[in-house]
């Protein structure tokens, strides 16, 4: 895979605080801009709003053609007019998360002021980040768009690490919390997984310990490296099995390819076609640097580590009403996580509820066509507005 040039971030819907934000690490960002989506509309008393955290890579495109790939939202199927968040009902508020790369304040950034007028980019000088520092990025979003309290925080993944944060850091912004395929704490096993994907692209020679955009390249291999691999923990045996089993596919001749030495008689097996494709993807659309971040504070999330490692603690009195949604399949957020998560919610007296959805499409299955998900999202949503009285 060659190198390509920098990514261009384009412009975004965002909102810009001069204020900044403080961050957990200490360093104070001196301005703060958060790239967001809005669909559906804000009714009269301002009580129908949702957050819907993305995942890893995902972005504030949730339910439109993507300004960059030209691919439909990333949960398009689920969010939209009589769909199971429904934007005939709910007003939809979809952010990118501070450390991303399209628009929110990131490493692609450019540092708000430098000497002699000189434009440089945060790169790796990007300070390390955590999911509160996302969620209170978030928060800032909301509160400037004059909505008081939220209907509900739903999301799947880092998304659902999101909605946790959400539930104990602003618990009496919200009424409800979805938090999906996700933990209360990142595993050994997937902090093990992100360190393998980092040094993938710490050990590209376009990385340039960092700062790859001074030399117009990005450390395009590294990366899809990284990405095939987060791919395959997205998946599951089953449906890696059923996709693709052992079928080969012939490939075009390449003798310059570095894994042309690798096919034999210039085939290839179709999951290893699959995997290069969405490396190849996703170099396009992410940067580097923001991988890093991401990971990182992904890494170091962990609710109870402010309360002595007791969960419980962390949503003691909590207001909110919790649906934990798990998938039979998910290896990398497996359902004794989110059974762990329920147990620590209900010793907490919260209001819980916990769903398993039975099926073999790994921890992917949130984004693809479950109808048991589905009609779990829209029953829950649903029968809170209802009981809330919402119109």
């Amino acid at each position: 895979m060659n190198s390509t040039a920098p990514l261009d971030v384009g412009d975004h819907q965002h909102a810009t605080f001069p204020d900044g934000l403080d961050l957990e690490c200490g360093v104070h960002l001196p301005s703060l801009d958060v790239a967001y989506r809005t669909y559906g509309q804000l009714s009269p008393k301002r009580d129908n709003a949702i957050v819907i955290c993305h995942a890893f890579t995902g972005d504030q495109y949730v339910a439109e053609t993507h300004p960059q790939t030209g691919k439909p939202g990333w949960w398009a199927r689920m969010v939209g007019p009589g769909r199971p968040i429904d934007t005939d009902r709910f007003f939809i508020i979809c952010m990118n998360v501070l450390g991303g790369c399209m628009g929110s304040t990131g490493p692609r950034s450019l540092k708000p002021a430098c000497a002699e007028g000189k434009v440089e980019r945060w790169g790796t000088d990007f300070p390390p980040i955590t999911i509160r520092d996302m969620v209170r990025a978030q928060y800032k979003l909301v509160r400037s768009l004059g909505i008081e309290r939220l209907f509900a925080v739903v999301g799947g993944s880092m998304g659902g690490m999101q909605v946790l944060e959400w539930a104990v850091t602003y618990p009496h912004m919200m009424l409800a919390a979805m938090p999906i395929a996700t933990a209360p704490f990142h595993s050994a096993q997937n902090i093990a997984f992100n360190e393998v994907g980092r040094q993938a692209i710490f050990a590209d020679p376009d990385w340039y310990g960092g700062r790859y955009w001074e030399h117009n390249v990005v450390p395009a291999r590294g990366l899809a490296v990284a990405r095939m691999m987060a791919h395959i923990t997205y998946l599951s045996e089953e449906a890696l099995t059923r996709k693709f089993g052992r079928r080969v596919r012939q490939e075009p001749k390449d003798a310059q390819a570095p894994e042309a030495s690798l096919a034999m008689f210039g085939d290839v097996f179709e999951v290893e076609s699959y995997l290069r494709y969405q490396g190849s993807a996703f170099v396009r659309r992410f940067d580097a640097n923001s991988y890093l971040t991401i990971t990182r504070a992904m890494d170091w999330f962990d609710l109870a580590a402010e309360h002595d490692g007791e969960l419980p603690a962390a949503f003691a009195g909590t207001p909110v009403r919790f649906c934990v949604v798990s998938f039979s399949s998910d290896w990398l957020f497996p359902t004794s996580s989110s059974r762990y998560l329920v147990r620590a919610l209900n010793q907490a007296a919260a209001n819980v509820s916990f769903v398993e959805i039975e099926t073999d499409k790994g921890h992917d299955a949130f984004l693809l066509d479950e109808p048991d998900f589905d009609r779990t999202v829209r029953g829950f949503l649903c029968g809170v507005a209802d009981h809330a009285g919402l119109a």
